[in-house]
């Protein structure tokens, strides 16, 4: 964030702001057993994503650019359609809490009981929990039984079926809330739910899950969103092409024991081809864009994508600051730092945006707790301040980028207040210009300036360190080397029809996704670490086993364990390291 000059009004160009938000989950659902194992799709499906869109819909000069991991698409997918043949044919729901909703049998046994209260209590207990007093008080009688676990078999079904609504109702996104008169009813009947609420709940919940995606699309068909995609299953590409890369930003960086990830090019094509294929099949139209998993780049990962025909990225404000310093950067760039406008890797066509840090980190992690108004006041101040030391330089624009679900449940209303006055004062503010990336490029006075060498990293400190270097973390892409060794030496069998080879593709890209390592190490909350790393060993495990092959029997215990208690409960990170 850069605040140099005064606001001297709007006599030159406006200055060009970038809203992109990103959003993305993991693959949570477990081939060998048949369910998913975490409900986070859905749940920020019938929230975030809903929210987030219908923030735009409202104001009709609002622009953004929104990045889909296409992983989450194909589950969104899954789930509505689920959803749908449900409430017509009453088949299988195969995520528990959401068939738990409408199940009519629910647990009789004391641990099936303490798990489901249990996971409809994974919520956040300021903003969502106390907001609602039934569900409080629903929740406060949990907590009391947690201390007296022989009362357990006192709760009765209806304490379930009501904790079940009011899980989902709070759950809902605000503009649901404030606009759907079955949410509202739900609402004000505060208790006593009956199948046929819950059924109407989960018939709201249909209908969000299946219009969802296509709300996106028509507003990317009108020009007011452009949309942009991640590698399939949001793999560290630079990683899987060179480990080592993970040494340009840490030079001391312990690596795991493998020194490179075997086949890492041919994986990384294959990511990035399949997630232009997914975001295709979604949105009718070929990406012009790609923010790579967690803003991870190389200057491999970035010939790869100028390859497949992208005109930008994006990545974090350290990525640029470590390669701007480096000696073989011509010191007129080196020199004055810009990081408000993109840049070119030497002999390559695609341009790369860069994330002002501080802008973007206020949102995720300050303005939750101002008022509204005064938080908006305060962000326009500083982009004003940024257009007025930019008044000369008419490609000057102002990248904010960060996760588009995770930060606005510990705003008040799900950030209804925030993002409102954000869209309404950003539309219409005479000195800013509300844009994409790609009008950006269209609009160019000169091309870009082109940097020598970019300093390999993410959005996330300018480095990898959230993916490798830990114990815990080399240990998992230990594991992941050995079965991709395995994979290389079995897949490549001709007994494998072409469905069967597609099915174990897939499965390796969903092991190689970048969420497991995040949560690796003691830093994160327990109960976070042992969901991921129960799900990462459940995801190998089902690999190994297509494959036709013993798993290896590490596989059966558990390797890290968490205990720390950072921001935001770990789901988000700031861009810089404090």
């Amino acid at each position: 964030m850069s605040d140099n000059g005064s606001n001297k009004g709007a006599a030159h160009a406006p200055l060009k702001v970038v809203l992109c938000w990103h959003m993305h989950q993991p693959n949570y659902f477990d081939p060998a057993a048949g369910e998913y194992h975490l409900p986070w799709t859905y749940l920020h499906g019938i929230k975030d994503y809903v929210d987030m869109v219908a923030h735009l819909e409202a104001v009709p000069k609002a622009k953004a650019v929104v990045n889909f991991a296409p992983i989450l698409l194909e589950q969104l997918d899954d789930y509505s359609h689920q959803v749908e043949r449900f409430l017509k044919e009453g088949s299988v729901i195969t995520d528990p809490l959401l068939a738990a909703l409408v199940s009519p049998a629910l647990p009789k046994d004391n641990e099936g009981r303490t798990q489901l209260v249990k996971a409809c209590l994974r919520a956040n207990e300021k903003t969502i929990i106390h907001r609602f007093p039934n569900y409080q008080r629903l929740a406060d009688m949990a907590l009391r039984l947690e201390l007296r676990s022989d009362e357990w078999m006192y709760i009765n079904s209806q304490y379930l079926a009501d904790l079940l609504t009011w899980y989902h109702l709070a759950w809902l996104g605000e503009t649901v809330r404030r606009s759907d008169t079955r949410a509202q009813t739900l609402i004000a009947k505060g208790s006593g739910f009956s199948m046929h609420d819950r059924r109407l709940l989960l018939e709201l919940i249909s209908e969000l899950l299946s219009g969802v995606i296509g709300r996106y699309r028509r507003l990317a068909e009108e020009g007011r969103v452009e949309l942009s995609v991640t590698p399939y299953a949001h793999p560290i590409v630079p990683l899987l092409l060179d480990i080592g890369s993970t040494r340009e930003a840490m030079p001391d960086a312990k690596l795991p024991l493998a020194d490179h990830y075997p086949g890492g090019l041919e994986r990384s094509e294959w990511h990035i081809k399949k997630g232009i294929e997914t975001y295709e099949q979604h949105f009718g139209m070929k990406p012009k864009g790609c923010w790579p998993s967690e803003g991870a780049i190389s200057m491999a990962t970035l010939a790869l994508m100028d390859k497949y025909g992208f005109s930008w990225a994006a990545t974090g404000e350290s990525v640029l600051r470590n390669s701007l310093n480096l000696l073989q950067t011509p010191a007129e760039l080196r020199d004055v730092q810009v990081i408000h406008q993109p840049y070119r890797p030497a002999e390559q066509q695609i341009n790369c945006f860069f994330r002002d840090d501080g802008l973007s980190d206020l949102i995720g992690f300050v303005y939750s707790k101002w008022h509204a108004d005064d938080a908006v006041g305060d962000f326009i101040q500083h982009l004003e301040n940024i257009a007025a030391a930019n008044v000369d330089k008419p490609d000057a624009v102002v990248s904010i980028i960060l996760d588009g679900e995770n930060a606005w449940e510990y705003y008040p209303e799900n950030g209804y207040y925030f993002l409102s006055a954000l869209y309404e004062r950003l539309a219409n503010h005479p000195g800013l210009d509300l844009t994409t990336f790609s009008e950006v490029l269209q609009q160019q006075a000169s091309p870009s300036s082109s940097l020598p060498h970019i300093v390999a990293g993410s959005w996330v400190y300018g480095s990898f360190s959230t993916w490798i270097g830990s114990e815990d973390k080399n240990r998992g892409w230990d594991m992941l080397v050995e079965a991709k060794r395995v994979y290389d030496q079995v897949a490549t069998s001709d007994k494998w029809s072409e469905e069967q080879r597609r099915a174990l593709e897939r499965q390796l890209a969903i092991c190689e996704g970048s969420d497991w390592f995040w949560w690796f190490g003691d830093y994160n909350p327990s109960d976070a670490v042992r969901d991921f790393e129960r799900l990462y060993r459940l995801q190998l495990n089902t690999l190994y086993q297509m494959l036709g092959v013993a798993p290896p029997e590490y596989l059966a215990h558990s390797f890290t364990h968490g205990g720390g208690n950072p921001a935001a409960g770990g789901v988000m990170r700031q861009g810089r390291e404090s």
